[in-house]
């Protein structure tokens, strides 16, 4: 769990995965920070993203996180995290909206300006499983219970 935990705070990009229109994958890169009191990872997107249009209309998504690759080490080895959960967009003001911007912000001190941008919403990721690689051949299924456990105790 502590792994688990640790990826997700030191890490503040991820591989976002959505489903196209014509239901092929589109994969895209976007930052994110976790919402503790919620069990949740928050992400502020613009509503002109194709990823955005993707996720409202079909709210499942799968995040990626994982460790940079350094130089002279094995690729196979890097940690990573896959999500698998459902998108919802709360509504601007909400207790939700509330949390979403106050844990993103946290994160990401230089862009308040962008919380007051029309086309820019935050968008809550409730996450119910996921995959958990921390290295090679070091691989685990991570259920709802546990989850909401790490996601609670993300500094």
């Amino acid at each position: 769990m502590r792994e688990l935990r640790n990826l997700l705070a030191t890490n503040r990009v991820a591989a976002l995965g959505t489903t196209q229109d014509d239901g092929t994958p589109f994969v895209s890169m976007v930052p994110f920070a976790v919402v503790r009191e919620m069990g949740c990872l928050v992400i502020h997107v613009s509503g002109l993203a194709a990823h955005t249009r993707y996720l409202q209309a079909r709210s499942q998504v799968s995040v990626l996180v994982m460790v940079a690759e350094v130089p002279g080490n094995a690729v196979h080895d890097l940690p990573r995290v896959t999500l698998q959960g459902n998108a919802s967009v709360p509504e601007r003001g909400s207790a939700e909206w509330n949390a979403c911007k106050a844990a993103y912000l946290e994160r990401y001190r230089d862009v308040e300006h962008m919380t007051e941008l029309g086309d820019f919403r935050f968008v809550a990721i409730n996450v119910d499983s996921a995959r958990h690689v921390c290295g090679f051949g070091a691989a685990r299924t991570v259920d709802a219970e546990e989850l909401k456990q790490v996601l609670g105790g993300v500094q």
